[in-house]
């Protein structure tokens, strides 16, 4: 019998975004990639301050110590990446 290929890939250590060490001047993408449902409503709750709506919507927001709050959060259901500048 072979190996589950999916072991390794599960977890929120897989699912965990990545928040940027410093702080973006230009802000943050927030890419919903999980949905809400099934999951707390507080994480529910979360998710719909920050603007998100539906699975796969993305938001553009300012990198503050309150949105880094929920998108620390709510990392295992979002991607979080930098803004890049124009």
């Amino acid at each position: 019998m072979g190996r589950n290929p999916a072991v390794g890939r599960q977890g929120p250590a897989y699912h965990e975004a990545k928040l940027p060490a410093t702080p973006a001047k230009d802000g943050l993408t927030v890419k919903q990639i999980r949905s809400g449902h099934g999951h707390a409503e507080t994480y529910q709750l979360t998710l719909k301050s920050l603007g998100l709506r539906h699975y796969q919507h993305q938001i553009v927001v300012q990198d503050t110590p309150s949105i880094r709050g929920m998108l620390f959060k709510v990392r295992h259901l979002v991607k979080v990446t930098p803004v890049k500048g124009a």
